[in-house]
């Protein structure tokens, strides 16, 4: 297993990299600056080179140009948290709420929000999304459960469906599921347990099997993002992502590389990707948070 510095990836000219001539345009800066307090955790990109980021302060959305590194507030929060970031291809941003307990759908043309799921009436952690066919899937950090959204072309969900987790994985005290994406081969998910570092293969029916990691740990981990049969994992007070390999069907995976990045990472939540790139937003969560605590979402080389 290779464990890779930034510094390691500047020396060898990757940072910045890009495949346009030198004097044509420059690269795409490193840090994107947010607003003081943003208090930030999920993160999502495109169409183009654009990222969307929500706040653990207040579920407002950031929306930035990654070219510039330059943006706004586009969308208002509602008070409560915004944390798991997932886009469709309708312009649909589907937002994870966090202690509120529900979801919502943002318009990323207006930034009106379009619709609203309350997902539990009970305490809970609603922490991250990712999107199927069919399908927005949203874990639960405190309750053993996975709420579907049911999805059907540009149509927003009528409906949510709560599919308790069972077999293998079990909850203990502090965050539980977490970072969710699909399998390689789209079958069932994969949700990481950030509390025991256990990786999860979750059919749609809830049923849960622990990946064989052969001794490995995603401990503290958070963000999920597969590309092909690569899944990148953010181990987030480690200032790591874990970059794994996995089968087809995701029941086996090895741990092959760890990207640490000193100078970059303070504790980084999640991450999304756009061209040779991973976008990684620095939630700070050993630092307390004040109004006037900067923020931030770095980039570096996607390994």
């Amino acid at each position: 297993m290779r464990r890779t510095t930034i510094s390691a990836l500047l020396a060898l000219g990757l940072l910045g990299a890009t495949t346009a001539p030198a004097q044509a345009t420059a690269p795409f800066p490193t840090d994107i600056r947010l607003p003081d307090g943003f208090q930030p955790e999920g993160i999502a990109t495109g169409p183009g080179p654009v990222a969307y980021v929500g706040s653990m302060a207040d579920g407002s959305i950031y929306r930035a140009d990654l070219r510039t590194g330059r943006g706004a507030v586009f969308s208002k929060g509602p008070g409560t948290q915004s944390l798991g970031l997932k886009l469709d291809a309708y312009g649909h941003l589907f937002v994870a709420g966090g202690t509120g307990g529900d979801a919502r759908v943002v318009d990323t043309r207006t930034g009106r929000v379009l619709a609203t799921y309350r997902l539990t009436g009970g305490p809970a952690f609603v922490n991250d999304i990712t999107l199927t066919e069919g399908a927005a899937w949203i874990t639960d950090s405190t309750n053993p459960v996975l709420y579907k959204l049911p999805l059907r072309g540009e149509s927003l969900p009528a409906k949510v469906e709560r599919i308790p987790l069972t077999g293998d994985i079990a909850y203990e005290s502090g965050f539980n599921a977490n970072g969710i994406t699909p399998t390689p081969d789209g079958t069932a998910l994969l949700v990481v347990q950030s509390n025991t570092g256990d990786l999860f293969r979750v059919g749609h029916d809830g049923v849960t099997r622990r990946v064989n990691l052969h001794g490995d740990s995603l401990k503290e981990g958070d963000g999920l993002l597969l590309r092909g049969r690569t899944l990148y994992a953010v181990q987030n007070r480690y200032n790591t992502v874990a970059v794994l390999h996995l089968n087809r069907a995701g029941t086996d995976g090895r741990v092959v590389q760890r990207v640490t990045a000193p100078r970059l990472f303070d504790c980084p939540a999640t991450m999304a990707a756009f061209g040779s790139r991973l976008y990684l937003t620095n939630a700070r969560f050993d630092t307390p948070p004040t109004p006037t605590t900067r923020y931030d979402a770095v980039a570096i080389p996607r390994p």
